[in-house]
């Protein structure tokens, strides 16, 4: 993680904080969402010699996910188990029903403002939504962040944000 936090210093952002070993960066960026994806991209392709598609949402973008999640009974009880699933593309319009249809054991899909979400009542480690399936039924690549990793993300990108305006 301190490289990949080197290497959006280098490429011009500014603040760039790293959340565990999740592959989660927080940052300041004048470019537009897409520019900071693109420029991330090929900072990582010249850095480390692998090509990795990132994700790059605004605070205020990710605000409205957090505000949007449809299970926070369950977030509050069990926040490991509700997962937020993002995509470079919206999901596709059947994207909840076609996983709805293979969800077992209690299993809930919702969508929620060009995400998707999904309790695992019994865990993601025995559910049939495998990634494969998952992105198929979205239409592109997805990554997934439980409940307690999106929290901690945007409490992430808001210190970094109070500490950007500060100077």
């Amino acid at each position: 993680m301190v490289d990949l936090r080197a290497l959006a210093s280098e490429i011009g952002f500014k603040r760039a904080a790293t959340y565990i070993q999740s592959g989660n960066l927080v940052f300041v960026a004048d470019s537009t969402p897409r520019a900071s994806e693109l420029k991330l991209e090929a900072g990582m392709v010249a850095r480390f010699g692998f090509t990795v598609e990132v994700l790059v949402r605004t605070l205020a973008e990710w605000e409205v996910l957090l505000g949007n999640n449809p299970f926070p009974a369950e977030s509050a009880a069990e926040a490991n188990r509700v997962m937020l699933l993002l995509s470079r593309s919206p999901p596709k319009p059947d994207a909840v029903t076609a996983l709805r249809s293979r969800a077992k054991n209690g299993e809930r899909v919702e969508s929620g403002k060009g995400a998707v979400w999904v309790y695992y009542r019994e865990g993601a480690g025995t559910s049939k939504l495998t990634p494969a399936l998952v992105d198929k039924a979205i239409g592109s690549k997805v990554t997934a962040r439980n409940w307690r990793t999106v929290i901690a993300l945007r409490d992430l990108a808001l210190e970094v944000a109070r500490h950007d305006q500060a100077t």
